[in-house]
């Protein structure tokens, strides 16, 4: 208990080791100011992240498109040796390829590095007290920045192709700020199961793999019974459909989609915000 004297009364606040454990608004505002409180050594590790990645790297940036030229090299040569007959597209089958995976790499590699971030720290979270989301929100900037990057593959591959986008291309940061929340909300969960399974991280990439292929980014999506479900179940499809619909046709042709999995999103984000936040006492003695 501490006392705080004022000029006309006497003003007592009572601190118990339970106080994180509300669900108040308090609560809330107390995290978004250990956030705030945050923000330099969260710039500061993002740096370092991105200054370890692609230290002592030949080819530097390239290593941030070239998972993406293989995936539409590949998916290109099958479509047209009919291999792999995916039918029409609105835009160039390159194109659509290359846009829809730039934005299935900002989720997937987001899930892959935030889940790794609490192992990867070990050391810092042992020595230091600062906020743990901090590590979460700085690897996952790493896949925002390499997003960046591929943004401007994707913009000369449109200008090989010739392809004007329509003005709505403009609003696709908002249709992208949604996907964003539901990936650092996973990887709140994610990073710290990894930090006590080790087998999350390890099986990451292969669920990973097996959902593209359940997400339309190589192929259009789906629209006859049942397969049109992968379009509402899956919470990834109604933002890359989202996003070729407003670079290709400026109209969204799944707003409902759009809006249910904007909801789900940040409700995932919230509800493991929190979570993660009630485990922090207990994440340097388990990572």
């Amino acid at each position: 208990m501490t006392q705080a004297k004022d000029n006309s009364h006497v003003r007592e606040v009572v601190y118990t080791p339970y106080s994180h454990l509300g669900f108040g608004w308090s609560v809330w505002k107390e995290m978004l100011r250990e956030l705030v409180r945050g923000r330099e050594l969260m710039w500061r590790l993002f740096r370092r992240e991105l200054s370890a990645h692609y230290r002592q790297s030949v080819f530097g940036y390239v290593w941030a498109v070239a998972p993406a030229i293989v995936t539409v090299v590949t998916f290109t040569y099958l479509n047209r040796s009919k291999i792999l007959p995916i039918g029409e597209t609105n835009l160039p089958y390159p194109a659509y390829v290359l846009l829809g995976v730039s934005v299935w790499q900002l989720f997937a590699t987001g899930l892959s590095k935030t889940a790794q971030s609490l192992v990867q720290s070990r050391s810092i979270i042992i020595h230091i007290n600062f906020s743990r989301e901090t590590l979460v929100l700085a690897v996952f900037g790493e896949s925002v920045f390499n997003f960046l990057i591929r943004m401007v593959l994707i913009v000369a591959v449109f200008a090989w192709f010739r392809v004007v986008p329509v003005w709505t291309v403009f609003l696709v940061p908002f249709v992208l700020l949604p996907l964003a929340l539901l990936t650092v909300g996973f990887g709140f969960i994610l990073a710290f199961t990894n930090g006590v399974f080790r087998d999350i991280g390890n099986s990451l990439t292969v669920v990973l793999t097996f959902a593209m292929f359940l997400t339309p980014v190589v192929y259009p999506p789906p629209t006859q019974w049942p397969k049109v479900l992968l379009n509402y179940v899956n919470p990834v499809s109604p933002f890359i459909i989202a996003t070729r619909d407003l670079t290709t046709i400026g109209v969204l042709s799944q707003p409902y989609g759009l809006l249910w999995a904007s909801v789900f999103s940040l409700l995932v984000y919230l509800v493991c915000w929190r979570v993660f936040h009630l485990a922090m006492c207990r994440v340097a003695e388990r990572v």
